[in-house]
């Protein structure tokens, strides 16, 4: 039995998110799994380093399988790339450690969030970013990022899991860094953390967004944090905007 690591992009615009579901749900995890169902004549569960939502994309997914093959990394690679869909690529392919795995041993991970602030919307790039058209202040969404550096209880940007168990998850997380900055009418924050609660990006982005458009009062993040309760934080930016950007192990 080997242990297979694999690192993957994929538009998760046509994917109701990464997780294999009961319902016949078009999932990135599900067309992986059934591309080695094929390969290797037998049931294989590949295991992602975390789930995306639905709508949300990855530059560098990480996840592994185990399987019984002679079959060399590469020609794994070029198997599934000939029969994954087009919005799934398969990066790399190498063999791993029996003890790796995906989720459990990722020490940190990357997500970027993708606005565009301008009048107009994007017909190309709609379904990559979030349009904003009033002007947004980065100078005080910086600002109140700032709050949000270093080992913290993330509750209040916490969505509830529709798979049960969120009032049980240690909400502790440790951010490292978070940027804002502008790239032409973009405006990117990317975050990065030893882990990340449910939606807990996305949660944090519609927050900022209110204090850029001057909704929401100076030290709204410092008073977030405090209160521990999702009620008060900014509506959930939407999925298409957020890109997984690498894993760290």
């Amino acid at each position: 039995m080997r242990t297979v690591k694999i690192i993957l992009e994929y538009d998760g615009t046509g994917f109701n998110g990464w997780q294999i579901q009961a319902q016949p749900n078009r999932t990135v995890q599900g067309e992986i799994d059934s591309a080695l169902k094929r390969i290797f004549k037998e049931n294989v569960r590949c295991i992602g380093s975390g789930r995306t939502d639905s709508g949300v994309h990855a530059l560098e997914q990480v996840a592994h399988f185990k399987v019984t093959t002679r079959m060399r990394a590469e020609e794994i690679q070029k198997a599934l790339n000939s029969i994954l869909p087009d919005d799934i690529s398969v990066l790399n392919v190498e063999f791993a450690r029996a003890s790796f795995h995906a989720q459990f041993k990722a020490k940190r991970k990357t997500y970027q969030y993708v606005i565009l602030n301008r009048t107009t919307a994007s017909a190309l790039e709609r379904n990559r970013c979030w349009h904003i058209p009033q002007k947004l202040s980065l100078t005080s969404m910086r600002r109140e990022a700032r709050a949000l550096i270093g080992r913290k209880d993330f509750r209040s940007f916490m969505a509830s899991d529709p798979a049960g168990g969120s009032k049980e998850k240690n909400t502790i997380r440790r951010i490292t860094r978070l940027d804002i900055r502008k790239k032409g009418d973009l405006i990117l924050i990317e975050i990065e953390a030893n882990g990340f609660l449910y939606k807990m990006v996305r949660n944090i982005v519609g927050t900022l967004v209110d204090v850029g458009l001057k909704r929401s009062p100076q030290g709204l993040i410092k008073e977030l944090l405090h209160r521990k309760s999702r009620i008060f934080a900014g509506k959930t930016a939407p999925g298409q905007g957020l890109f997984l950007v690498n894993v760290g192990y």
